[in-house]
């Protein structure tokens, strides 16, 4: 759809300013801006909305979420903004420690939960500051978090059961995130929490049950740990989409997400196989020759997002591919 047919639209309205000329068209649940050399195509509907508060964690399904500069966020929850690291302040992930994508963080009133198998629940205060600041490390790159205390170690120690002693950190508002760029160029100047690179990332339900027809066993969504779940479109399609527009919320596409072996982690067993989907991933989701320096000998699969227009997304809003 173009301006011009926004234009004969009843529902559009045409605003005029110094900058230019903004068509603003009433989608039910948001609003869509569109500049007039823009052009918005219809290309799915938000199916699910995953938060991963916890790095490596279970992740929640909301039905509605803010998008941020860093990310998903939901009340007091903001994705990937707590994390396990060894006393030394080194992150540890489900591809050391599988059972974490068992652990859940959630939160309730002004307290934050942590829960596994056979674990008791632990809740403790969401405010932490009078902890120490650790000093973490984050694939090589410094970044700070605010210790939540003994008794969440004492918790993930006897949960992780490794011999080794784990603590939990927040990273906080005022702190200073890892710039995506100095982690992969090609992104531009956003930062990011403990996210590995990017704030958002988006993958099709089209794509996983692609993948799944090639397996022995399906797998979910949830395997793959996207933020954004996308119905109503074709496999892949999402590796096209550019620029999106979500409700009032603008998304540009940096990458495609390069896949490890924690893809091979079952979220509802927290067994490692270190063999599928990934093998099977390999043998169809390769990138070109050209690309081979990006990313290697990693499959792709989802896309990973910055956030240009932050907002409000919710789940069934409609999902508009933007061309200029």
């Amino acid at each position: 759809m173009d301006v011009k047919e926004l234009l004969h639209n009843r529902k559009a309205v045409l605003l005029a300013g110094g900058a230019g000329v903004v068509v603003v068209l009433g989608l039910g649940l948001g609003y869509k801006y569109l500049w007039r050399s823009e052009k918005a195509v219809r290309v799915g509907k938000v199916s699910q909305l995953l938060i991963h508060p916890l790095k490596s964690g279970k992740g929640a399904s909301v039905s509605r979420a803010e998008c941020v500069r860093f990310g998903l966020k939901a009340a007091r929850l903001q994705d990937r903004h707590w994390m396990v690291v060894t006393e030394d302040g080194h992150m540890v992930t489900a591809r050391q420690e599988p059972r974490l994508v068992m652990v859940s963080l959630t939160c309730e009133g002004g307290l934050l939960c942590l829960s596994g198998p056979n674990m008791e629940e632990l809740c403790f205060p969401i405010d932490q500051r009078g902890n120490a600041v650790i000093n973490c490390r984050v694939f090589g790159a410094d970044i700070q978090g605010r210790d939540c205390g003994d008794k969440t170690s004492e918790w993930l120690t006897s949960y992780l059961d490794a011999g080794k002693t784990f603590r939990l950190v927040h990273f906080e508002r005022e702190m200073t995130g890892r710039m995506s760029v100095k982690i992969e160029p090609l992104f531009p100047q956003n930062e990011v929490a403990y996210s590995d690179v990017g704030p958002v990332m988006l993958l099709s339900e089209a794509s996983v049950k692609d993948l799944s027809s090639r397996l022995e066993k399906d797998v979910t969504v949830e395997r793959f740990r996207p933020n954004i779940v996308i119905s109503d479109c074709e496999a892949y399609d999402e590796d096209s989409w550019e620029e999106i527009q979500i409700g009032s919320v603008r998304l540009q596409r940096v990458m495609s997400c390069g896949r490890c072996v924690l893809t091979t982690v079952d979220p509802e067993t927290g067994i490692i196989t270190r063999k599928e989907p990934l093998d099977t991933l390999k043998s169809y989701r390769m990138c070109k020759p050209s690309e081979k320096h990006i990313y290697k000998t990693s499959p792709l699969f989802g896309q990973l997002h910055v956030v240009k227009k932050t907002g409000t997304i919710q789940v069934g809003d409609v999902v508009y591919n933007i061309t200029h």
